[in-house]
């Protein structure tokens, strides 16, 4: 009735692969990672991974991050690019150039950037405007 697959497993394996850059390490270079990442320390230089990123409120990154979602309570500055979305509590700040899929912003925070958002963007072509807005008149016709 129960199956003991979940005992099987090992600790390691039930687990995400989590790196931890804990506050007080600085660490200078490239950081390439399958897993997630979790930064209260400092980090210079060029940070990948396909998994989330979460920078602390101790956090800081100078350099180059390239990833899917990330977590910003602390510190950013350089070329950041994500394919999902970026998050900022109020007390993150984030300077440089920004590529991302969507942003959430909470108020405080700070966000000087040139910034650019990919994604599911539809291109609207002259015709599509017309087409809307004899729409919109038509509709507000009926409405009258």
């Amino acid at each position: 009735m129960f199956s003991d697959s979940k005992k099987d497993k090992s600790p390691m394996e039930t687990n995400s692969n989590q790196n931890i850059i804990a506050q007080g390490t600085k660490v200078t270079g490239d950081l390439v990672s399958e897993g997630d990442f979790r930064i209260d320390g400092q980090v210079e230089g060029n940070l990948r991974s396909p998994g989330k990123i979460v920078v602390g409120k101790s956090g800081f990154i100078k350099g180059t991050l390239v990833g899917t979602d990330a977590y910003f309570e602390g510190k950013f500055s350089g070329k950041l690019t994500l394919s999902g979305t970026l998050t900022l509590k109020s007390s993150a700040h984030i300077e440089g150039e920004v590529i991302l899929g969507k942003l959430a912003v909470e108020p405080g925070a700070t966000f000087n950037v040139n910034c650019a958002m990919k994604g599911a963007v539809k291109d609207i072509k002259p015709g599509d405007r017309q087409t809307s807005q004899t729409k919109q008149s038509e509709g507000s016709e009926r409405t009258a």
